[in-house]
């Protein structure tokens, strides 16, 4: 029995399966289908959870792959696309999945030191990974041929393009509102502020009204007349 290359086949399925679950719970999260702001922090950490994983098994797929004595594979012909000379095309498709595959979760580590830009638009490469993965399962793998793993394949891809599809409409119906807002907000006419009206101040006084009048000299009574 040939281990390395059973090794293979199971962490090369494990890894596929978990990458799908990685995809499909980032679009749960992003969709807010489990609540506008999920409360528990394990949600979203199990979304890293299953990306973090699905490396781990990559690994484990590559290294059971350069150990494997049926098919001889060299470290260049894992890692560089088109230099196998065993289904070159198929191999492609995994290896360029793989390094889309360490730059999403790369970038997820370091995602508060990245703009926000930048990380979201590296991190919805998720879409064609998750593409290519499973191109590459069907192409490449000996499990291509199980009905089961077949069904499945076909399934994650038809849930994975339902969920592309409502993300972009979701995303152009926000991009209208937000147009619309801006539209109204730029037809409204503004009403001119009067300048606020200052009373004219009380006319003063006249200088002469103020002035005081000169004192009145005292008037003397008359004496009283003595009668001797």
């Amino acid at each position: 029995m040939n281990l390395p290359w059973y090794v293979a086949r199971a962490a090369g399925l494990v890894s596929w399966a978990l990458l799908t679950l990685s995809v499909t719970w980032g679009f749960l999260l992003s969709s807010r289908v489990l609540g506008r702001k999920p409360g528990p922090r394990w949600l979203k950490d199990l979304h890293r959870f299953f990306g973090g994983l699905a490396v781990v098994f990559v690994v484990v797929h590559v290294v059971a792959i350069l150990l494997d004595s049926y098919v001889h594979f060299s470290l260049v012909q894992v890692l560089v696309p088109f230099t196998s000379d065993y289904r070159p095309a198929a191999l492609a498709w995994g290896i360029v999945a793989f390094y889309l595959l360490l730059a999403v979760e790369l970038t997820s580590l370091v995602m508060h030191r990245l703009p926000r830009k930048v990380w979201h638009g590296i991190h919805l490469l998720s879409y064609p990974l998750f593409v290519l993965a499973t191109v590459h399962l069907l192409t490449a793998g000996t499990d291509a041929t199980n009905v089961a793993v077949l069904v499945l394949a076909i399934a994650a891809l038809a849930e994975t393009t339902v969920f592309l599809v409502v993300r972009l409409v979701h995303h152009r119906s926000v991009q209208r509102r937000k147009a619309r807002e801006a539209s109204v907000r730029s037809t409204t006419p503004t009403v001119p502020t009067l300048p606020s009206v200052v009373p004219p101040a009380a006319a003063a006084p006249p200088s002469w009204a103020s002035a005081e009048l000169p004192a009145q000299p005292p008037v003397a009574s008359p004496e009283p007349v003595r009668v001797s």
